[in-house]
């Protein structure tokens, strides 16, 4: 059903020094007998206070790939996740406009409207008798066909199906991904799904009379790979820098492919209680089913697009890509016997290292702050908050004696070992990797006390590179033991 009206809240409404009962009284009556005039393309409007929750300014937008062209994205409301309409566009005015303010509409799904600006309350009878100067919208028929046959919302249903968790479990319960980006947006998909993330090649083999979204196939170990755009799968037009193109490898349809993204993001790990379903006017068609959840970030500040790789591919495209498919069968064995270890591959000046994927937390940005710690050593750049927990962080290009890219603020990486964590700050997170065991080395004897953290190699011979592989135990161990170290100096250093 498309969304119902509730009551407005009190915001909207003019303060009164009344009692709390007598307030509610005045309040439901004057929602039952004014009107909200506000301004789209230069047109003065209405809409029953009655049919409003709030008016709030206008919020940070996602874009939903696919979605009516009225439909502006999602944004996040105090932690709840709602679409937001372009009224202008709903209305046949300005195709561009959004507006700078939103009206939220109450009801068990909520649906906030962008406007230009809002005017004032005025007597509802007024409006009807067209005395203010302002047209009374009815907005069920304009917004049925997009809401049309949705579901009740999350909260209408909240008592069927599964038995509701505690806000404690559900805190709990982390899920694993990896970000990206196109035209943009941030996009992500279960860290489960995605199989490595790698440099896009120069050399890509086409595929004629194949569908658009079809970008050719390139060799990857002992097969070929098709690759498709993910921008236009999602019909978004992204086409980032091609030094920072990626492909991020998964399985769609039953077969192995890569999805061409305009930039890596981060790794996240999400508690559940931060991961929503997609509002319900995205749930509808098969288009929209390919964003799956919304998750929050950043206490609610990043929104994230969540894709389900069961609903990228139409049928037709989903038969060409199968049709790519060679040696596939070899590269399933590998993995069933455990022979293809998983690594995130972070950049330290011209150098790859690499982590056990297990052992990574998440990647994020370094923030432009971190709290400093009194007689900490030079490598040590403060203390983070993390979910409640505090992170040391630690500058591993100090660690490590290497340069800092120029124009680059750095990623940091959040290694847990155990009950231990930490934070590294590095120069980029630039893939994920998967690697048979027979290309796997272990590392020279080197001698000095750092070379122990690099326990084996990736010995890419197709590629004609390797990547230093770091064990995460000796790196949260030594940096524990320099950290100590150090501060014992400071504290024995005559003042």
């Amino acid at each position: 059903m498309a969304p119902r009206i509730s009551r407005p809240r009190s915001r909207i409404l003019p303060r009164s020094p009344t009692s709390s009962i007598d307030r509610q009284a005045e309040v439901e009556d004057i929602a039952a007998t004014q009107a909200l005039t506000f301004t789209v393309a230069g047109e003065r409007l209405a809409l029953p206070a009655a049919d409003i929750a709030e008016v709030i300014r206008a919020p940070a937008v996602s874009r939903v790939p696919l979605a009516p062209q009225s439909l502006a994205g999602v944004a996040n409301l105090r932690g709840a996740v709602i679409p937001i309409v372009s009224l202008s566009v709903l209305l046949g005015r300005d195709a561009a406009a959004e507006g700078e303010k939103v009206i939220i509409l109450g009801g068990s799904a909520p649906v906030g409207l962008f406007v230009d600006q809002v005017s004032a309350l005025v007597p509802l009878a007024g409006i009807r008798a067209g005395e203010e100067g302002a047209r009374l919208l009815d907005l069920q028929p304009l917004l049925d066909p997009i809401f049309g046959g949705v579901r009740e919302s999350r909260s209408a249903t909240a008592g069927a199906g599964a038995p509701a968790r505690s806000q404690s479990t559900e805190q709990a319960l982390e899920h694993a991904y990896a970000s990206f980006e196109i035209a943009g947006q941030e996009f992500a998909l279960p860290l489960d799904d995605v199989h490595e993330v790698m440099r896009l090649p120069d050399d890509i083999a086409a595929i004629p009379r194949t569908d658009a979204a079809m970008v050719g196939v390139i060799p990857l170990r002992n097969r070929l790979l098709p690759l498709l755009s993910l921008p236009v799968l999602l019909g978004l037009a992204g086409e980032g820098a091609s030094r920072e193109r990626r492909i991020v490898v998964t399985r769609l349809g039953g077969t192995r492919a890569g999805l061409i993204v305009d930039r890596l993001r981060a790794i996240a790990r999400l508690p559940e209680a931060d991961i929503d379903p997609v509002p319900p006017v995205l749930t509808r068609g098969r288009h929209e089913a390919q964003v799956q959840a919304i998750g929050r970030l950043d206490q609610g500040a990043r929104l994230i697009s969540i894709l389900s790789t069961d609903h990228l591919l139409q049928e037709g495209l989903a038969a060409q890509l199968h049709a790519t498919e060679v040696e596939e069968e070899r590269s399933v064995d590998l993995e069933e016997s455990g022979g293809i270890e998983q690594f995130v591959v972070f950049t330290l000046a011209d150098e790859a290292y690499g982590l056990p994927i297990e052992s990574v937390v998440e990647v994020v940005r370094v923030p432009e702050r971190l709290t400093k710690l009194p007689k900490a050593p030079a490598f040590v750049e403060g203390i983070m908050n993390l979910r409640g927990k505090v992170i040391p962080i630690i500058d591993q290009r100090r660690r490590f004696e290497t340069a800092r890219a120029a124009a680059s603020r750095g990623r940091i990486v959040i290694v847990r070992i155990g009950e231990a964590e930490a934070g590294f700050i590095v120069d980029a997170v630039s893939e994920v990797l998967r690697v048979p065991a027979e290309r796997l080395r272990m590392a020279p004897e080197i001698g000095a006390a750092q070379g122990r953290v690099i326990d084996r190699i990736a010995n890419l011979d197709a590629e004609g590179r390797m990547v230093l592989l770091v064990d995460p135990q000796e790196l949260l161990d030594r940096a524990e033991r320099d950290l100590l170290a150090e501060m014992r100096k400071a504290d024995l250093a005559p003042s």
